[in-house]
């Protein structure tokens, strides 16, 4: 048993109000006790106990490590020229989340599993310990299997998702895919994940085909979650609460239905907004502020994917949403952390609380508001992932 006490802790956030102020649960001038891969203690510095190592903070910020709850990395290939069309105004015809398709097809199991560990790095370097990752680019029962299988060896939190669009092969026969997808891919995926999504939106999979593929995915033992609203108004944030989805992800837009939907189902349903992808799309913003007013639980995540949010960076998904979605710097750094948490029906991670994982991040400067005051600067100077200093 090895025992860590950081000190000298400027502002701490445990997002456990019964150990500080506000939501946040801020405490001044702390301490916390790391015991192996677990917070011990939290505490006023000068109350703290002994440790067998000690770690000055220097009166810097600490925060719980960064819960990305949506992200798509198990994938090869590059789709710039995609990017600087979009952003130059021009027309592309190449094929998208197709091009990504045949790109992470050709790759080799070690390819994939490198660009896996390297996004994985650049996120932890930023303050993420904590990470969902999804298939979707293979769209074959062995790609799919595969990309799952290379997931699961670097997290837990692990989302088949063949039915991401419907393949390529099944272009002509989308009925059939949906057979597949609920048949022997899901066979198949299923000892290697956790969580089963869908993407329902015009031009993927209708509110009836992600019906039946979430409720082929929940009888195999997965637990459904939902890419909702993203693109257009349609059915799936209301199949999301109807059927207790974890999450549903992007919620662009909404009806008034779909709002007091998810705020009726705010203890089971997350919203998930991720800004990423409308700043990389120039798509409209969530309205934030309208789900937390209405009393929805959100999430903030990073999307992070080739083709339409291509960043890692949980610290910039924070500052748009303070600036572009109408929250708080409060609100986003909780969504960040404790409501990842939530999306993931993880009571162990995204707070500094005694008995949580001993998951951190220390920030160069004196408060959290600094995430959203600073954008794009690197602020997350030391991260702790299970107990032991990683950055």
């Amino acid at each position: 048993m090895t025992t860590t006490v950081i000190t000298n802790i400027g502002s701490l956030v445990t997002n456990d109000p019964a150990l500080g102020e506000g939501p946040l649960g801020l405490v001044e001038n702390a301490a916390v006790v790391i015991e192996d891969d677990k917070i011990a203690w939290v505490g006023p510095a000068g109350k703290a106990p002994a440790a067998d190592e000690t770690y000055d903070a220097d009166g810097r910020a600490l925060i719980p490590g960064f819960v990305d709850s949506h992200s798509h990395l198990v994938f090869a290939g590059d789709r710039t020229q995609e990017f600087n069309a979009r952003m130059s105004g021009r027309a592309y015809s190449a094929g998208g989340i197709r091009t990504t398709v045949a790109a992470t097809r050709a790759a080799t199991d070690a390819e994939l599993e490198a660009n896996l560990v390297r996004h994985l790095d650049e996120a932890r370097r930023q303050g993420t310990t904590t990470f969902e990752t999804k298939s979707g680019y293979g769209l074959t029962t062995a790609d799919e299997a595969r990309a799952l299988r290379i997931a699961a060896a670097h997290t837990e939190e692990v989302t088949y998702l063949g039915a991401h669009i419907v393949s390529p092969d099944y272009a002509e026969d989308p009925a059939g895919y949906v057979d597949l997808v609920t048949g022997d891919m899901l066979a198949a995926c299923a000892p290697y994940a956790r969580w089963v999504d869908v993407f329902c939106e015009k031009g993927a999979f209708d509110g009836d085909q992600a019906r039946a593929i979430l409720t082929a995915g929940a009888a195999a033992g997965l637990i459904p979650r939902v890419h909702a609203n993203q693109l257009s108004y349609g059915p799936g944030v209301q199949l999301a609460v109807e059927l207790e989805a974890a999450s549903a992800d992007h919620c662009t837009h909404l009806t008034d239905a779909d709002v007091d939907a998810l705020a009726q189902a705010a203890d089971t349903t997350v919203a998930t907004l991720l800004p990423g992808a409308e700043f990389s799309t120039r798509a409209q913003w969530p309205d934030a502020r309208r789900l937390i007013e209405a009393g929805a639980t959100v999430a903030l995540s990073t999307d992070c994917n080739p083709g339409s949010s291509y960043t890692s960076s949980m610290p910039f998904c924070i500052a748009l949403a303070v600036r572009d979605m109408r929250m708080t710097p409060d609100e986003a750094l909780w969504s960040a952390t404790a409501g990842g948490a939530r999306a993931l029906r993880r009571t162990d991670i995204g707070a500094v609380t005694p008995g949580a994982r001993a998951d951190l991040a220390l920030l160069d400067a004196p408060s959290h508001v600094h995430l959203a005051y600073r954008p794009g600067v690197p602020l997350v100077s030391a991260v702790w992932q299970k107990g032991l200093r990683v950055h």
